[in-house]
């Protein structure tokens, strides 16, 4: 096959990334992202001898993303190089480079989902009983029973303020992502945390003014970064067999009130997602559950293997 001169399209690109630059004033490495995606489609009309923007139709698009399937590019992968392609096309037409649009209404293949990462009951029961009498446990050990008793974002426990939480009645008020506040429930473990970290809280406050829950050995309100570095040093502390991050505690409170209560819109609610398809996810934690239950105790769930002949 004649290779195909590409010049042409290298000033197109060239004067496309500088739009990105000067107009959008994207950032360098989203820059980067749109030059390596340019650069994937060069390498395409190349193989199929597409000399000229004018002449790529939908059905060319459609190749090159088979192609770039199947060389390993996923589908989150894909949808980002087709919305570079139809923001590339839009400036192609605008500059009178390009009659049409050829990646409008080109879908990616979808990724198989990855279901989160869980912890079982007893794992979570390890993990969050950290033992010790230090002010940093007591904290960290009311940190963690929160963010498994009430399904709670890094950002929610992060950003709690003392006036959020009502012990008595053992509810929080979060404020959720779209600025949206949800009332929870708090367990009687988490309880139990919160009231013997209070009082050490007050050992650690410099400014009377510091309204967080959660406050560092500086006396301020705890950081996303400080968290997730903590919960490291505790997986190992704790004897974990994977490192645990905040995340999975939610995902594990999640898991573990659908497989009690068989409850989906609950579980929405609680976590405060927008769509229940969000939720669905754990449905399928769920059915692994009960499958792996199912083949331990059903005496005729496990079929004996064929014996050679």
């Amino acid at each position: 096959m004649r290779p195909v001169d590409l010049t042409m399209y290298q000033q197109e690109q060239a004067a496309f990334i500088e739009f990105l630059r000067s107009e959008k004033q994207l950032s360098p490495h989203t820059q980067i992202n749109y030059q390596r995606d340019l650069q994937k489609f060069s390498e395409c009309c190349q193989k199929f001898s597409l000399a000229n923007l004018a002449d790529i139709r939908s059905q060319h698009i459609r190749q090159m993303v088979a192609q770039l399937h199947r060389q390993g590019l996923g589908g989150k992968s894909l949808s980002r190089w087709l919305s570079a392609m139809r923001s590339f096309f839009e400036f192609a037409m605008r500059n009178g480079w390009a009659t049409n649009n050829p990646a409008d209404a080109i879908q990616a293949p979808k990724s198989p989902k990855k279901l989160p990462k869980t912890l079982d009951v007893d794992q979570t029961a390890q993990f969050v009983s950290v033992e010790g009498d230090s002010v940093l446990a007591v904290r960290d050990r009311a940190l963690l029973e929160l963010i498994y008793s009430s399904g709670l974002r890094l950002a929610e426990v992060v950003g709690l303020n003392l006036r959020d939480m009502d012990l008595q009645d053992a509810m929080v008020t979060v404020l959720g992502k779209g600025s949206k506040t949800r009332m929870l429930p708090i367990g009687s473990h988490a309880v139990a945390a919160l009231k013997a970290w209070l009082p050490q809280r007050k050992m650690l406050l410099k400014d009377e003014a510091e309204q967080a829950v959660f406050i560092s050995q500086k006396g301020t309100r705890i950081t996303h970064r400080a968290v997730q570095l903590r919960m490291q040093q505790l997986s190992v502390k704790q004897g974990m067999d994977t490192p645990v991050h905040p995340h999975m505690l939610r995902h594990s409170f999640a898991s573990h009130m659908l497989e009690s209560s068989g409850d989906l819109r609950l579980v929405q609610e609680m976590l405060g997602h927008a769509n229940i398809s969000t939720t669905q996810i754990y449905t399928h934690l769920d059915f692994q559950h009960l499958a792996k239950v199912y083949d331990n105790a059903h005496p005729r769930a496990q079929r004996k293997k064929p014996t050679q002949e």
